[in-house]
């Protein structure tokens, strides 16, 4: 069993975004997605639905991040 960093997708509110992908990624989000529903006993995930989670893990994880964000250098529009 692959120990894989990315868990369940939990749905949320979305906000459209459109991007374009290397091809060289897209086909690594495939495999990727193949293998997290092989794990979880279903079938593929979609793999443009693992950008989210991946993207979430990335800044969790990132502590420069999380500093500056704590010291305040940047403000949410939101």
């Amino acid at each position: 069993m692959a120990k894989l960093k990315l868990g369940p997708i939990v749905e949320d509110k979305p906000v459209k975004v459109t991007l374009e992908l290397p091809a060289s990624l897209h086909r690594d989000l495939v495999a990727y997605a193949a293998i997290l529903g092989r794990e979880a006993g279903n079938a593929s995930a979609d793999p443009i639905r693992l950008i989210v989670p991946m993207l979430e893990r990335f800044m969790a994880s990132d502590r420069g991040f999380a500093k500056a964000r704590r010291d305040g250098q940047h403000q949410t529009s939101d």
